[in-house]
């Protein structure tokens, strides 16, 4: 038998992107295009989204949990005749899990990386020299004062 749990309903509401997953009358629309689950035969975005609904949290928030397949594509969004938005309730299911500190070891060294030097890649030297080899000036490596500021603003702890 499958609990109810209005309580994680209303916190997926609550959080940026989540707020349509009610919306969702499982079509199936979302997982035909889905290149994660057409490759991975794991990956579901209907029953995520289903799953969601029942308001089961520790199965999409776990450090495990299938949510960390999607590849952020949109063509769930795409292809929703409900704008459910597939994507986004993954995306504020991964939020939720991040919060949790359920969020696997690369997208935190990811995160770190962000809140350490304001990119999502590692600048090496073999980057400046790279650069320099096509004619580019070299990459900033001072932080931007309105990336600190907006760390600051959201609670992000500059360490």
């Amino acid at each position: 038998m499958i609990e109810l749990s209005l309580d994680f309903r209303e916190k997926l509401n609550a959080t940026i992107g989540g707020d349509h997953h009610s919306y969702c009358f499982q079509c199936g629309a979302c997982v035909g295009d889905c290149p994660t689950a057409r490759y991975s035969g794991l990956f579901n975005p209907r029953l995520i989204v289903l799953r969601s609904i029942f308001g089961q949290e520790e199965e999409l928030t776990r450090k495990d949990s299938i949510i960390w397949l999607c590849t952020n594509c949109y063509n769930c969004y795409e292809r929703c005749p409900q704008d459910v938005r597939p994507v986004e309730v993954i995306m504020a299911l991964k939020n939720l899990a991040t919060r949790r500190a359920n969020n696997p070891e690369k997208v935190q060294e990811l995160v770190s990386s962000i809140n350490r030097d304001s990119r999502t890649v590692i600048l090496t030297s073999a980057t400046d020299r790279r650069r320099e080899s096509l004619g580019l000036k070299p990459v900033k490596k001072e932080i931007p004062e309105d990336f600190t500021a907006l760390l600051k603003e959201i609670g992000v702890d500059d360490g």
